[in-house]
């Protein structure tokens, strides 16, 4: 939500900018998953099942974005994070288990796969805003507290980066200076914010998730008009 206007605040077209900025996402998720690995928390069995869906999605998504404009999913963004910020706000528990609670697998649920798929098109196509779907269809769909499914979304976001970099790479869109300049800014704050992450409470981590969604719904409201 930040880093693409950022790119195209410097001049950058669009679509480049949304090619570019997958050198930053891609190296933050793998920082991230580090962290999340290290501190145990990272559900590794569950990783090949989820990926499937994600990856497939993706790659349709990449391809998409490849060539149409970006802005044909910006209703989408905001339906997806409106209603999110409501679920929150009048039963978080819907969407975010309680801490320690046991998720279920996608052979118990195959109905998640589609939140799964959604939210590999959507990052394949433009990024921006794919975490919150990926904690939705994590947490939401599975029944993963919300540490459990940060570290699931950085692996999801590292295999949807690296398909849609491969897309974008080929199609000879991607700006490498300002690419890996992200890239190294965006590794620092993976690693400071997953220790952040593993310190606070899952309430409070709701009302943060809350508060981001909420302002991004307006940022985006604001944006389009």
């Amino acid at each position: 939500m930040l880093t693409l206007p950022a790119l195209m605040i410097m001049g950058i077209p669009p679509e480049i900018a949304n090619a570019t900025n997958r050198v930053g996402v891609l190296m933050q998720s793998l920082a991230g998953m580090g962290e999340f690995y290290r501190h145990r928390r990272l559900d590794t069995r569950a990783m090949v099942p989820v990926l499937i869906p994600v990856l497939i999605g993706s790659l349709v998504g990449a391809l998409t974005a490849s060539f149409l404009p970006a802005w044909l999913l910006k209703p989408a963004l905001l339906t997806t994070m409106i209603v999110m910020a409501l679920v929150l706000l009048v039963k978080p528990d819907t969407m975010i288990p309680d801490m320690g609670s046991e998720a279920v697998t996608l052979k118990n649920k195959p109905s998640a796969i589609a939140g799964l798929f959604f939210a590999g098109i959507y990052g394949g196509f433009v990024q921006a805003g794919v975490g919150f779907i990926l904690i939705a269809a994590l947490a939401g769909g599975l029944g993963y507290d919300l540490i459990r499914s940060n570290a699931l979304k950085v692996v999801c976001t590292a295999a949807l980066s690296v398909l849609a970099l491969m897309v974008f790479v080929s199609r000879n869109q991607v700006l490498w200076v300002p690419g890996i300049v992200l890239a190294i800014g965006s590794m620092i704050g993976a690693v400071l914010s997953v220790r952040f992450v593993l310190n606070i409470s899952q309430n409070t981590l709701k009302w943060i998730l809350f508060v981001m969604v909420t302002l991004t719904c307006l940022a985006a409201w604001f944006g389009e008009n």
